[in-house]
């Protein structure tokens, strides 16, 4: 079976894309900081059918993301890669005058640094995969952006700095490893108890819910689509 790692999976995108490969016969390794909605998440990935290490903990610490990859490892290897985790950096969003510095370095190290650094841990794994057949070797990176990454909207300057260093980190990453498939995703505005943190004035009941965007990034990964930024919806029309 093939082998996911999802950061974040307690909730919002990470928990619908859990519970869509559990569906479809993948084993997870699935991360969140909270140890009870983590669990929670995890037993419905279970009830699929599906092998479900669930270990809380936080991304940015080194020692919690070389256990995500050796529980990927005891599973049979790695074959997905996906960074989903994430944190403001200030909550609500504050323009950049007042931003706290601390807070920018807090969104930089889990948007960014963890990132890489899960990365850095995986890469053997996700090179010996045999995802899309034994005559090409490498398993796939998701890295889940914004489009604060690319677009100046007032008080996301934080945000938006870290996922702009996360998309240039991918596609530094793909050059370097044309082996594997690097995407990085722009899902669109989601209705999350991250967004509803980032502007709590902000009535987002009419915005989709997570479990939308999860049949676009399942087409990307059955495509085996090039390495690329890639916006939902319209996720295979090409990168962008």
């Amino acid at each position: 079976m093939p082998v996911a790692v999802i950061t974040g999976a307690s909730k919002g995108l990470g928990r619908a894309l859990g519970a869509a490969l559990a569906g479809r016969g993948w084993d997870l390794v699935v991360d969140a900081r909270s140890a009870g909605p983590l669990e929670d998440a995890a037993r419905g990935m279970r009830r699929a059918g599906a092998r479900v290490v669930a270990l809380p903990g936080d991304v940015a610490d080194a020692g919690h993301r070389a256990g995500l990859v050796a529980a990927a490892r005891e599973l049979g290897g790695l074959d997905l890669l996906v960074n989903n985790a994430s944190v403001l950096g200030a909550e609500p969003l504050v323009r950049l005058e007042e931003h706290a510095l601390g807070g920018l370095r807090a969104a930089l190290e889990v948007n960014v640094v963890a990132p890489l650094g899960l990365v850095q841990e995986a890469l053997p794994l996700l090179r010996a995969s045999s995802l899309y057949g034994a005559a090409a070797l490498g398993g796939a990176v998701l890295n889940i952006s914004s489009d604060a990454a690319a677009e100046a909207y007032e008080t996301w300057g934080g945000y938006g700095a870290a996922k702009a260093a996360l998309d240039q980190l991918s596609a530094v990453l793909a050059v370097e490893e044309p082996g594997l498939r690097v995407w990085w995703v722009d899902p669109g505005d989601m209705r999350t108890d991250l967004y509803a943190a980032a502007v709590p004035d902000d009535d987002g009941s009419g915005r989709p819910l997570p479990e939308t965007v999860v049949p676009a990034l399942l087409r990307l990964l059955d495509a085996g689509a090039a390495s690329g930024r890639y916006g939902a919806p319209g996720l295979l029309d090409g990168a962008r």
